[in-house]
């Protein structure tokens, strides 16, 4: 967890004298925010009818996002290195955006599973599984606000930092309830072990925006000392 107050000498924008670079960075975070958006969608469409065409377009999306998010962190880095920014931070910054490009992945890789094995999920387990891509989401998006901090107000990192671990301690306990209920059940040992899959699929979205944070911890104590 980071201290509630911190040095304000640092407490400027990163990229004051660069707009058009904060811009794509902005870019870039809108990018996973959408992505977190349609994913939860595609979730609760799977859940409530399967694999339909509204699914497909849900998952289309999500993989636009992602190609789209790394075009710009591509152009991003090629900045960062040709024009000689922020040199002392350049490392932390690309850092960041790989991580923050590593969700992205996983939601996409989440709903191509879906997709492609169609797993059936009974009616007594989707309850646990919407809210646990609900809560993935949530962790998702309070990184994404927390970034955007990084980048325009350090000393508000903090207030969004501590939401990361909360939602994704929360997936942590549906995700357990989930999978105890799938193997207390009188499914086949084949189908449980297949929906399990899927709840750790969705859990590590959670997983991966706590490992983000703990990263972005770091490197904002390091802007702030």
């Amino acid at each position: 967890m980071l201290p509630k107050t911190l040095g304000h000498a640092k407490n400027v924008p990163l990229f004051r004298r660069t707009k058009a670079l904060e811009n794509e960075i902005d870019a870039f975070l809108d990018k996973l925010s959408q992505a977190g958006l349609s994913f939860r969608r595609a979730v609760q469409i799977y859940l409530a009818e399967g694999a339909t065409a509204e699914f497909e377009e849900k998952l289309s999306d999500v993989n636009t996002l992602e190609s789209s998010a790394d075009h710009l962190r591509r152009g991003i880095e090629t900045q960062l290195y040709t024009q000689t920014l922020i040199p002392e931070s350049r490392g932390d910054v690309l850092g960041l955006l790989e991580n923050l490009d590593s969700v992205l992945n996983l939601f996409e890789g989440a709903l191509w599973g879906f997709s492609i094995e169609t797993p059936d999920i009974p009616e007594q387990f989707r309850g646990d599984f919407a809210v646990l891509a609900d809560q993935a989401v949530n962790g998702v998006e309070s990184i994404v606000l927390a970034s955007r901090a990084f980048f325009r107000n350090i000393e508000a990192v903090a207030d969004h930092m501590h939401k990361v671990m909360f939602y994704e301690k929360e997936a942590d306990k549906v995700s357990t309830k989930l999978k105890r209920a799938i193997f207390a059940s009188e499914l086949p040992l084949a189908h449980k072990a297949h929906l399990r899959s899927f709840v750790e699929d969705i859990d590590n979205v959670a997983d991966r925006a706590e490992d983000v944070a703990d990263r972005l911890a770091i490197y904002t104590i390091k802007r702030t000392v």
